[in-house]
């Protein structure tokens, strides 16, 4: 009887590594095809030893820098249906951080200090100085309040995408395991095989072109949970805290947030910690719209409307 298990267990870890082996290699034979295709679209700069993609496009008096959600693969095409509302009138700045879109994937830390130091060396090498308006999305809301804290000259206002808050991170669960199952699984090619994956709120709602929609699913198979991604994750509890510590920023603030689907909480908690958060600031706006995480996919005409006349309102 244990020799017929053993048996068992040996051709079931026969069929797996067969078919983690095939799928490899088509993974890895896709990229390569798809090498071509993976051509940056701004500024490649060098930032802390490796290279960053830096997105330019308008050349208005303001400076709008957007900043990506925790796992965004390709945060160029993931805004463009919002900034592409706004260029005409200010100069629009997409920073892709180390293990996203174009920039490569790294060893570096992902302390605060770390990716905002990045971010800042990035932008000064790509010819972009402050004041700068932030449009963060999701986790980067965390690094915006963190760079208004600690240079609040170059910070004229957060707009905020569904940012998420210091206090969201308190009590969340980080299930790890998970995190690095979904990396294995992108690794090895898996992410090929789900039907749907690959189709972001960026395809399925905005305002790509066909040949942009390609280009975001070639990015989506080589900038999924990467290194960095993973690193951020194990740092953004101790991160959100230092934050938090430090106070609400005093710069404007105009916060849109969702219904809080794809947050991982449900919408009246999520809602929560964006109203107690700007309950605290001086100089603070909260407008809801009843969409899922990525706002700026779906709803972005409105936010492209309200963002131009409350910037237009801090020159007043």
């Amino acid at each position: 009887m244990l020799k017929r298990i053993m048996i068992l267990f040996a051709i079931i870890a026969a069929i797996l590594l067969l078919i983690v082996t095939t799928s490899y290699s088509i993974h890895q034979l896709q990229l390569s095809k798809e090498d071509k295709l993976f051509t940056p679209t701004g500024k490649m700069v060098e930032v802390n030893g490796h290279q960053m993609h830096v997105y330019i496009e308008g050349n208005g008096k303001e400076t709008l820098v957007f900043m990506s959600g925790g796992g965004t693969s390709s945060p160029v095409l993931d805004f463009k249906s919002l900034y592409s509302l706004l260029s005409d009138k200010y100069k629009i700045v997409v920073v892709e951080k180390a293990g996203y879109g174009f920039s490569d994937i790294t060893d570096s830390d992902r302390d605060i200090d770390t990716i905002l130091h990045e971010t800042r060396d990035s932008l000064l090498k790509s010819g972009v100085e402050g004041p700068y308006i932030l449009f963060p999305h999701s986790m980067s809301g965390i690094e915006a309040l963190y760079w208004a804290q600690v240079y609040p000259n170059e910070v004229k206002a957060i707009i905020g995408l569904d940012m998420a808050v210091p206090d969201a991170y308190k009590n969340y669960d980080i299930n790890m395991p998970l995190v690095h199952l979904s990396s294995f699984a992108a690794n090895i090619g898996f992410t090929r095989w789900i039907p749907g994956l690959s189709e972001s709120d960026a395809i399925k709602y905005g305002t790509l072109t066909d040949e942009e929609k390609e280009l975001y699913k070639v990015i989506f198979y080589r900038r999924t949970a990467t290194k960095n991604m993973m690193n951020e994750v194990k740092h953004i509890k101790e991160n959100a805290e230092m934050v938090g510590a430090a106070g609400i920023p005093n710069v404007p603030m105009l916060l849109f947030t969702s219904n809080g689907q794809g947050t991982g909480w449900n919408e009246e908690v999520w809602n929560e910690f964006q109203k107690e958060f700007i309950s605290k600031h001086k100089d603070g706006t909260l407008i809801k719209l009843n969409c899922s995480h990525y706002i700026h996919d779906i709803e972005f005409k409105r936010i492209g409307d309200e963002s131009e006349k409350y910037i237009e309102s801090l020159n007043r």
